[in-house]
């Protein structure tokens, strides 16, 4: 497949006017809920996919991938200059960043997690391009069983990688997995778990599910916490870096972004993992370790180019594969299905114009980023004294109007007050939402394949194991759950004998 051709289709895609516009759109919104705390671009995805409907497929995805990664731009500015972290994935950053702040020389460590990000971020979308015709002609040769080895695999994996423990978390998965089959049979067309409730027939709609289990489980869990947090403000300094900054910063921006490129890939491992990380990686091969947590710029540099890179490497199993790893990519997945488009080895020729878009697109939003970041750094702080309960009614409002517009229909706001209640207690619970609306959209997917797998093997379940990839993809899932499970029951043992 002919690379240069396609990315000229990309170009003339991404350059139309409105999707420049709405590129725009996506990445300042970005940057400003990375900056504020609590909101995350979970939330406000969730809260965008309905107004979505009415947006060309183009615009409207280009948009939600710019709130995406441009979170990550965001969350950088407070944590250096407030030692508050916007995002979960730039928490690492406060340890360098915001000594560098006190030391007056904030300037500097934004103006180095602003280009680390922009140049790991074009290195993510140079390898989504590379590796999309190769990874794509390998997942053509899929079927139904290697399809259902693979969504099982994936389940697994997010499982014993997400806080609570491996088996609430498959606990988790396997609940969404049923709200998931509510509606009618995929292979029968029969009606299941609606409970004579007609507006269940077409199954539970996913951008209602979303804002409720995260716009609305946030509010109130703020709402039941009396925590307020202290904005305070830092002596921005001197905005470009030293040249001995540039000779420290850039080796460790080359590891963070190739870090942050291979976890951004892996189910469960997500944009925080990748700059924890590589935070650790720059410490250990660092010949002066002791200066991390004192203001070294390496502590910057690396982790805001680890988690840029995964943000963009993310979209890789999600676009050609059709299986999301974070719950961002899953929203993002339903935004696809939303347009009446199914990510898979068959998007780069069925939907070229959008797949390609996407990708150039991404190149911009990221030149976007750095011209948005340093000018407006004064802007972002401001944004921070804004009162919490304005804003909390604000996205209440946003969110109730948007799920009623959809389907005319007050069983809309029912459904999006009880996805709330329901994400909230699973937070309150110490576990995922997150597991819960990846098992939502991954269980229908498994049951259609694992179901048209049987129907070709005529009810022998070897054909799981006697097909390579499928097989594969087995073993990795099971693994993956065994080491996690070895190493909880390792550290409960532990914790009983220490007590």
């Amino acid at each position: 497949m002919d690379l240069m051709p396609l990315l000229d289709l990309g170009f003339q895609v991404a350059f139309n006017p409105v999707n420049l516009v709405y590129c725009l759109i996506g990445v300042t919104l970005g940057t400003a809920i990375g900056v504020l705390p609590g909101v995350g671009p979970v939330i406000t995805i969730a809260l965008l996919l309905p107004l979505s409907f009415g947006l060309p497929a183009e615009a409207s995805i280009i948009m939600l991938a710019g709130i995406y990664y441009g979170a990550s731009y965001g969350g950088s500015t407070t944590s250096i200059l407030i030692n508050l972290p916007g995002e979960a994935s730039s928490a690492v950053t406060c340890i360098d960043g915001h000594q560098m702040a006190k030391q007056g020389r904030a300037g500097a460590a934004l103006a180095v997690a602003a280009l680390g990000s922009f140049f790991a971020g074009t290195v993510g979308t140079l390898l989504i391009a590379l590796a999309g015709p190769p990874l794509a002609s390998i997942a053509m040769r899929f079927g139904a069983a290697e399809y259902a080895a693979l969504v099982f695999a994936a389940l697994l994996m997010v499982a014993a990688m997400t806080r609570g423990g491996v088996i609430k978390g498959i606990g988790v998965a396997l609940l969404g997995i049923i709200f998931g089959l509510a509606g009618s049979d995929v292979m029968t067309g029969t009606f299941r778990f609606t409970f004579g409730i007609r507006e269940l027939r077409d199954g539970i709609d996913f951008s209602v599910l979303a804002v409720g289990l995260f716009a609305i489980a946030e509010i109130v869990g703020n709402i039941a916490s009396s925590s307020q947090s202290v904005v305070t403000t830092s002596k921005i300094g001197r905005l470009w870096p030293t040249g001995n900054d540039f000779r420290r910063s850039w080796p460790a921006v080359l590891r963070g972004s190739a870090i942050g490129s291979l976890l951004g890939v892996l189910p469960g491992a997500g944009v925080a993992m990748s700059s924890f990380t590589a935070y650790m990686l720059e410490k250990n091969v660092s010949r002066t370790p002791e200066q991390f947590g004192q203001g070294a710029i390496e502590g910057v540099a690396s982790p805001e180019a680890a988690n840029n890179a995964a943000s963009q490497t993310g979209f890789i199993p999600t676009l050609l594969l059709g299986i999301p790893g974070s719950p961002v990519m899953a929203l993002m997945l339903g935004a696809f299905m939303i347009h009446g488009v199914q990510p898979g080895p068959r998007m780069m020729t069925e939907h070229a114009p959008l797949f390609w878009g996407l990708i150039v697109s991404m190149w911009i939003g990221n030149f976007f980023l750095v011209i948005l970041n340093l000018p407006l750094i004064g802007l972002w702080v401001k944004l921070l004294k804004v009162p919490y309960h304005w804003l909390f009614v604000f996205v209440l409002a946003f969110a109730c109007v948007g799920v009623f517009t959809m389907g005319s229909s007050p069983f809309q706001v029912y459904t999006l007050v009880f996805f709330g209640i329901l994400g909230y207690l699973l937070k309150a619970a110490g576990l995922s939402p997150a597991l819960f609306i990846l098992g939502f959209i991954l269980g229908p997917m498994f049951e259609e394949n694992f179901r048209r797998a049987m129907s070709i093997s005529r009810g022998n379940i070897w054909i799981f194991v006697e097909r390579p990839i499928s097989l594969t993809f087995v073993l990795l899932g099971v693994a993956v759950v065994l080491l996690a499970t070895t190493s909880f029951v390792r550290r409960g043992r532990a914790e009983a004998e220490e007590a």
